[in-house]
C-alpha cells in the first residue's frame, strides 16, 4: 500500500473539491432541511461527497467512503477490516449557507480503524490542514509545531451554547467553572475547523456532544501529530466511530479542565 502516494491524492482532490465550494458562495443555493431547521443540507453537500465517491470508484475501488450524507450506504462494509475515507463534504453547511464562509471539507482516512491520513480544508481561507500519521503535520506547507504549554486561565475554549443554558440534550452546569476560568470562549460552528484550530494553537480546546465520525476524523489525525489529545469527559480514548461527548484540547489544559468539571 503506497500511502504516500493516497495521502497526496487526497490532497489533491480535497483541493479540487474546495474550488468546487468556493465557486459555490456566489450561487443560489439549494437548501433543505434534514432533522431541523436548524440541520441543513445543500445540493452542494451532496456534490461533494459524490466528487469523492466517483473518485474512489476509479482509483480505489477497493476503499470505502463513509459520508455525512450517506450516499454510499448500499455498500456495506467493516470499518474495522478496510480503508475507510470519511468524508464531511461541507463540515458548518449553516456558515456556509449564512456565512459563506467559516466551513470546511474533512477527510480522514482509516485502515482498520487505525488513523492514516487527515485533511481539513477551509476553501475561502485557502488553508489546507493535514497530516499523514508519524509524519508531522502542516498548514499548506508549514510544519505545525506541537502545542506549547499553557494554563487554562490562559485558554480560548471553544463550547456549544447548549452547555451554557438549561436543555434537555446535555447538564448545563458541567463546564461552568471551567469556562468561568478560562480567558474566553469561541464557537466557529465546524468542528473539523475547531479541531484544527486547537492543533494550529488558534484554540487550545474544543467541546462537543453531538458529533459523528465525518465531522472529526480528519482533525483527529492532525491533532494526534502535534501531541494533542482528544478524551471523554471520563478522561478515556474513544473511537473515532463512537465519540460521545469529547474533548479536544491542548493536554495541560485538558487536565485543568477535568479537574474543574462538575462530575455527577
Amino acid at each position: 500500500m503506497n500511502w504516500n502516494e493516497i495521502y497526496q491524492t487526497a490532497i489533491e482532490w480535497t483541493e479540487q473539491a474546495g474550488e468546487i465550494l468556493r465557486a459555490a458562495t456566489k450561487e443560489i443555493l439549494q437548501v433543505e432541511y434534514k432533522t431541523s431547521a436548524a440541520d441543513l443540507v445543500t445540493n452542494k453537500d451532496k456534490q461533494i461527497e459524490q466528487f469523492f465517491m466517483d473518485r474512489l470508484s476509479e482509483k480505489y475501488p477497493s476503499h470505502f467512503l463513509l459520508g455525512e450524507e450517506g450516499l454510499a450506504k448500499d455498500k456495506q462494509f467493516n470499518p474495522e477490516n478496510e480503508i475507510v475515507w470519511i468524508v464531511d463534504p461541507i463540515d458548518g453547511t449553516t456558515n456556509f449557507v449564512h456565512q459563506k464562509r467559516n466551513f470546511a471539507i474533512s477527510v480522514g482516512i482509516y485502515e482498520k480503524g487505525e488513523p492514516r491520513v487527515g485533511i481539513v480544508y477551509d476553501p475561502i481561507a485557502k488553508e489546507m490542514f493535514h497530516a499523514q500519521i508519524g509524519t508531522g503535520a502542516f498548514l499548506n506547507n508549514q510544519l505545525l509545531p506541537n502545542l506549547d504549554e499553557k494554563s487554562l486561565e490562559e485558554a480560548n475554549i471553544s463550547i456549544n451554547q447548549l452547555w451554557l443554558v438549561p436543555n434537555d440534550k446535555v447538564d448545563h452546569t458541567i463546564f461552568t467553572e471551567v469556562i468561568q476560568k478560562a480567558r474566553g470562549t469561541r464557537y466557529l460552528g465546524s468542528a473539523a475547523l475547531e479541531i484544527a484550530y486547537v492543533a494550529c494553537g488558534r484554540l487550545d480546546t474544543y467541546i462537543d456532544f453531538r458529533l459523528s465520525p465525518w465531522d472529526i476524523a480528519g482533525g483527529m489525525v492532525i491533532l494526534q501529530e502535534v501531541q494533542g489529545v482528544m478524551k471523554n469527559l471520563e478522561n478515556n480514548s474513544f473511537s473515532v466511530f463512537n465519540p460521545g461527548i469529547t474533548i479536544f484540547s491542548n493536554s495541560n489544559v485538558l487536565e485543568e479542565i477535568l479537574l474543574n468539571s462538575k462530575k455527577d
